[in-house]
């Protein structure tokens, strides 16, 4: 059966990618909208309600109102906003977070697809705080890049277009310096933090890729614990799992640099366990592309679970 897709927002950063994702598609119908009319509401919620499952693409609060427009029992929803991350009644589309996610997101009317700052944090935080090797109230520090796609059309804007008010020649720079940035509650609920986060994100001029670090005193931390016992909690936690993959130690042990680009235009996500067992300090770090499974590839991985598709299927 062919499954009519909308996506509200198909003209952003993430939009176009999941639609070039899902064009070609013979088990699916794109829905769209002519560009006059795209931000009517009286013909978005025509396409909303008549569409199997839309996809919201949009700043939060026109995600908050693309929601309300649906009246239609049957019509199902993923929101790649931040609006409805932590919202009640929404599921969280992060499918590897447990061994029962993908099939809540199988059989959810709502999802709320990830940041991509927030699931790679979330990737690493949780199963160590399942696993009881960090307590749910360590103070802990998240330190990551990102390709300036991930501030969508605004920020790309400033490193491609030399005609832009706000073009930039900068290489890199810091940001969120209020330690208020928006995936600090999605990291904080879904990491299983007691506290949020110290938080500091950074660009660099390179349009797509992430990585995220977050380093470990192990020998501040109750338990006795090591990097071995590092490494096997996130092992545990993903084993048989497609698209996230826990590093052998050997390949990081031989590791002298890591590049942010190394997976785009995939859906995978690797994480590699740092170490100097000597001084019992170790980082763990998560790469991925943050157009990918940190955002539209993601959300397409959560259409496919939510039709009965394979999860793979366009990826």
């Amino acid at each position: 059966m062919t499954a009519k897709i909308f996506i509200d927002g198909d003209v952003g950063t993430t939009g176009l990618q999941i639609k070039s994702r899902l064009e070609g598609r013979e088990d699916i119908r794109l829905l769209t909208l002519d560009g006059t009319v795209r931000k009517d509401p009286a013909r978005r919620a025509e396409m909303l309600n008549a569409a199997d499952i839309s996809i919201l693409c949009l700043p939060d609060d026109a995600a908050i109102e693309a929601a309300s427009l649906v009246t239609n029992s049957t019509s199902r929803l993923i929101d790649a906003s931040t609006a409805h991350r932590i919202a009640d009644g929404w599921v969280y589309g992060f499918p590897e977070y447990t061994k029962q996610q993908a099939a809540d997101i199988a059989g959810a009317d709502r999802v709320a697809n990830p940041g991509c700052y927030a699931l790679t944090s979330v990737s690493i935080l949780h199963p160590l705080v399942a696993a009881g090797i960090l307590p749910a109230n360590w103070p802990v520090t998240i330190n990551a890049v990102s390709g300036y796609s991930g501030g969508g059309k605004g920020l790309i804007a400033e490193f491609e277009d030399t005609t832009y008010a706000g073009y930039t020649e900068t290489p890199f720079f810091v940001y969120g310096l209020s330690l208020a940035h928006k995936h600090l509650p999605e990291i904080t609920r879904w990491g299983g933090l007691e506290h949020a986060p110290l938080f500091v994100p950074s660009v660099a001029r390179y349009k797509q890729g992430m990585i995220v670090q977050i380093p470990l005193q192990l020998w501040s931390l109750p338990g006795n614990w090591s990097s071995d016992d590092v490494h096997a909690a996130l092992s545990d936690h993903y084993a048989g799992q497609r698209f996230v993959t826990v590093v052998a130690p050997s390949e990081s042990h031989n590791m002298a640099r890591m590049a942010p680009q190394s997976l785009n235009n995939t859906n995978e996500l690797h994480i590699y366990v740092f170490a100097d067992t000597d001084k019992k300090q170790a980082v763990v770090a998560g790469l991925l592309d943050n157009l990918g499974k940190g955002a539209s590839g993601q959300a397409v991985q959560n259409l496919n679970l939510m039709l009965g598709r394979d999860p793979a299927l366009g990826l």
